[in-house]
């Protein structure tokens, strides 16, 4: 029979441990802050949130259930207190660490979520393993704001690993770059000089917008985002806007794109609308010694030349000019092929000149054609009164006329009569003679 007691004997049945070794137990209690586990040892093992994960407010109830099996790692077989404290969060550390040692010598593509933006970068975790992603490998353009990337999964690839020293780098540029190179090399095999593409801003400058065209960026200059005139390309589109733009030019990798759409182009119609001799009003877009140009209309400009500013001399156009004025003027000439359009206020001035000279030249007339009229008036009046004069005097010389023929007739008449009478009487004188005879 034995010599040993049963507490000797109890206490040999339990394995012996030492501080790292790996062990594994069975969950017996949990509580939102601690997990005990029974390792086989003579005392059970504490495992407390600080050492199961990195997550600060993470409550082990519920995770972690009783009776769960777990693999954890000795950290201390006693702490001063009898207690035996272990480590899940550092056994999958050191797991995390091989796998990313195994990914950086065999440049493997992780993925991993990112848990921290920091102002100079963001961390990932690969099995409790802390990666660092410096800001300049993050993308492969730059990023003012990575805040975006917070819970996101990202892919990398290892670029440092030094755990001795916690430096273990990852980098995602590098992935982006070549996947971005893929698809440039794709879409320039069949992007054409001519090709209506949309694509999405990417950056906005004052010289013009870049813009994602799915692989590879374009470049939208400030000349070529409308026929007219641009001054600030942020007022016309903002980073992230979907856009469909025509490929200019393609040099290389170089893509020149622009809104200048043959269909909308303002010379088309210009002809029709900008006639020689027709008077057109337009504001003044800039100026040089010789002359000023002319908006007539967007992407229509026209040059107004000092010497057809005024009659009078102009040494240079900004003496009486200014950017943004509205001038009036007559196009004098217009070259269709060049896109040239001449214009004159010159020849308004003479125009208005002679206008004021014909009109006064018309008063002039209509006031000669009152005179005359009035002198017409007063001759035909002169005349009718003459003319009514001579009739009155013609009725009166009538009238004497008639009197004076009526006062002959009577005095013929009288006379006749009076020679009848006689004559009667001389007639019966003799019949009277006759019958004495005859007696």
């Amino acid at each position: 029979m034995s010599d040993l007691t049963f507490e000797q004997m109890l206490e040999d049945s339990f394995k012996t441990i030492r501080n790292g070794e790996v062990v594994d137990g069975v969950v017996i209690d949990v509580k939102p802050d601690e997990i005990i586990l029974n390792i086989g040892y003579k005392s059970d093992g504490i495992l407390t949130r600080s050492e199961y994960t990195n997550e600060s407010n993470v409550d082990l109830t519920q995770v972690v259930s009783v009776g769960d099996e777990m693999t954890v790692k000795v950290l201390k077989v006693n702490d001063g207190e009898g207690q035996l404290l272990l480590t899940y969060k550092r056994l999958i550390q050191e797991k995390g660490n091989e796998k990313l040692r195994e990914a950086y010598e065999n440049h493997e593509v992780l993925k991993a979520p990112v848990v921290q933006i920091l102002g100079v970068g963001i961390c990932v975790v690969v099995d409790e393993a802390r990666v660092f992603i410096p800001s300049s490998l993050v993308s492969d353009t730059y990023e003012k704001d990575l805040s975006k990337y917070k819970d996101q999964e990202i892919e990398f690839v290892i670029s440092e690993f030094n755990p001795k020293r916690n430096r273990i780098i990852g980098d995602r540029r590098q992935l982006l770059a070549a996947e971005r190179a893929e698809k440039q090399k794709e879409l320039l095999g069949r992007l054409k000089v001519g090709d209506r593409v949309v694509g999405i801003v990417k950056n906005v400058t004052n010289f013009g917008v870049f813009i994602d065209l799915g692989g590879i960026d374009g470049l939208l200059h400030i000349s070529e985002m409308a026929w007219g005139r641009i001054d600030d390309p942020r007022k016309e589109l903002k980073a992230g806007e979907e856009v469909e733009v025509l490929v200019k030019d393609i040099n290389n990798t170089k893509i020149a794109l622009t809104l200048k759409f043959p269909e909308t182009n303002p010379w088309v119609k210009a002809a029709e609308e900008f006639k020689i001799g027709k008077e057109v009003t337009g504001k003044v877009a800039r100026m040089t010694d010789f002359g000023a140009f002319i908006e007539l209309s967007p992407g229509v400009d026209a040059l107004l030349h000092v010497s057809q500013i005024s009659k009078t001399h102009v040494n240079k156009p900004s003496d009486v000019l200014s950017v943004g004025q509205e001038i009036t003027a007559r196009i004098v000439d217009f070259i269709e092929a060049d896109r040239k359009i001449s214009l004159s206020m010159r020849v308004l001035e003479t125009a208005d000149e002679a206008k004021e000279t014909a009109e006064e030249a018309k008063e002039a007339v209509e006031e000669a054609k009152e005179e005359v009229k009035e002198e017409v008036k007063e001759a035909v009046e002169e005349v009718k009164e003459e003319a009514k004069e001579t009739v009155e005097e013609a009725k009166e010389r009538t009238k004497e006329t008639a009197e004076e023929a009526k006062e002959e007739v009577k005095e013929a008449v009288e006379e006749t009569t009076e020679d009848a009478k006689e004559a009667n009487d001389d007639t019966t004188k003799d019949d009277t003679e006759t019958a004495s005879d005859a007696e």
